[in-house]
């Protein structure tokens, strides 16, 4: 597979570091003619010469043309992240000079890596599997704590060592079916049908448990939408104000003061919520602008993961409330209703008020009090308290849909060895289950497939 990829025997270059005016910019270089390509460059020593995992200072030249002076970083074939003889170039931040270094790499034989080449070479030449190279892209765009954990448990391999150790346990397994299928004159069996059995049900609960775990995973790496809503002056954009600890949104005693929504992010443990301050929601408006800000608020409600329902606790009834609740609840969508200015209805008055409706949060916006419990309450709604990044959370759109195709292959077999299905019957569906688990870690995958998942990363990585 990988002497048939295009470019595969190139060598490639490109600037490793954001485009821009910077302090220093590093420039990556890898392939068999690295070394070639940087001695005609480097004039003050003879690089392929020096040991891997060094370091040397002094100035690049084009022919007679000086280019900048220059920390290399030389790391030889096998014992580099690409597995190729690497070199890196760290420059001065110009992007001038640097594409300038650039040109000169391609004008000696380089050419210009595409996107994720660099992880792509790694994944190809053993450094690491497909997953861990996914994770590679998870861990430069990580924003938040968790989501660096994350990636960094599945780069040291912690998801895929799982998936890997099943997949060669069901090897042999086949390959025992196998073989009986050679001996079919005979009627013997060399596959323990009960240990086949026993390991296929082992598998069946890693793999719901990862495919269970994909809700947290998606949360921890694309975030959570919080849409919040309510009737005209309820406090939303108080409320908006005092989560962001800033004065984001224009307060005003007159209701009908947020026109449009108001969009913001904040990072609560970890987690990001995209919090959505939305126009205030009633019945009826004269205002065409109004009603044009309540029309995208009932918008932003369908599309939220999770709707902060804001309300006066000295205006609103145990009734309007009951139904709201059962509004919500029928729309299937996260919700918390959030009782605001207990400072002026009374805190103990409020909750005896709402005593018949369940799972309240009571908070005073404009004075900042139970705010943190609201945080809490938050998070813990989204993530049902299992935030545990140094166990496997799948992530990746990709490996969630093959897992659900390897739950599907796993029925296959336990129907087929209940049903005592002939040896070469249940072999074809184990091999329909090694079939999804490889193409997870790579065993098993094609040049399309490794093109599109690597140009979703940026260029020099």
């Amino acid at each position: 597979m990988i002497g048939n990829l295009t470019g595969w025997d190139d060598t490639i270059v490109a600037l490793a570091t954001p485009p821009g005016v910077s302090a220093l910019g590093i420039i990556r270089l890898s392939g068999k003619n690295a070394f070639n390509i940087i001695d005609q460059l480097f004039p003050s020593k003879n690089l392929s010469e020096q040991r891997s995992h060094s370091i040397h200072i002094g100035f690049l030249k084009d022919e007679d043309t000086m280019l900048d002076e220059v920390v290399i970083s030389i790391y030889k074939s096998p014992h580099s992240y690409t597995g190729e003889d690497s070199i890196e170039i760290s420059g001065h931040g110009s992007p001038y000079v640097l594409q300038q270094i650039i040109n000169a790499c391609i004008k000696k034989g380089a050419r210009l890596a595409r996107a994720g080449e660099f992880t792509q070479r790694a994944f190809l030449n053993g450094k690491m599997d497909l997953t861990q190279a996914e994770a590679v892209a998870d861990l430069i765009a990580s924003n938040t704590l968790i989501s660096q954990r994350a990636a960094l448990y599945n780069i040291r391999g912690g998801f895929s060592q799982q998936l890997k150790e099943l997949r060669e346990r069901l090897i042999r397994f086949s390959a025992l079916i196998e073989l009986e299928l050679d001996f079919s004159q005979e009627d013997v069996e060399f596959a323990d049908r009960k240990q086949l059995h026993d390991l296929i049900e082992e598998t069946e609960q890693v793999t719901a448990s990862l495919i269970n775990s994909f809700s947290l995973g998606n949360v921890i790496r694309n975030g959570i939408s919080v849409a919040i809503i309510g009737k005209p002056n309820a406090g939303k954009s108080t409320l908006l104000n005092v989560l962001l600890n800033e004065e984001r949104a224009i307060v005003s005693e007159i209701p009908g003061t947020t026109r449009d929504t108001i969009e913001e992010i904040i990072n609560i443990d970890g987690i990001l919520f995209r919090l959505i301050d939305t126009a205030g929601i009633r019945q009826h408006t004269v205002d065409s602008i109004e009603h044009i800000g309540v029309q995208r608020s009932l918008e932003k409600m369908k599309q939220a993961d999770l709707i902060l329902y804001l309300f006066d606790a000295g205006t609103v009834t145990t009734d309007e409330l009951i139904k709201l609740q059962k509004d919500l609840e029928a729309q299937k969508t996260k919700y918390l209703l959030v009782a605001n200015k207990i400072d002026i209805a009374g805190e103990a008055l409020a909750k005896e008020k709402f005593n018949q409706v369940s799972n309240l949060l009571f908070v005073s916006a404009i004075k900042g009090q139970y705010i943190e419990n609201l945080k809490e309450r938050m998070v813990n709604l989204v993530t049902e308290g299992k935030v545990q990044t140094e166990s496997a959370i799948v992530t990746n759109q990709r490996h969630f849909q093959a897992l659900q195709q390897l739950q599907s292959s796993l029925l296959d077999v336990k129907k087929g060895l209940k049903e005592k299905l002939p040896g070469d019957l249940v072999a074809l569906d184990i091999r329909g289950c090694l079939q999804y688990l490889g193409e997870i870690t790579g065993e098993i995958t094609n040049e399309d497939q490794l093109n599109y998942i690597f140009s979703k990363f940026c260029i020099g990585k």
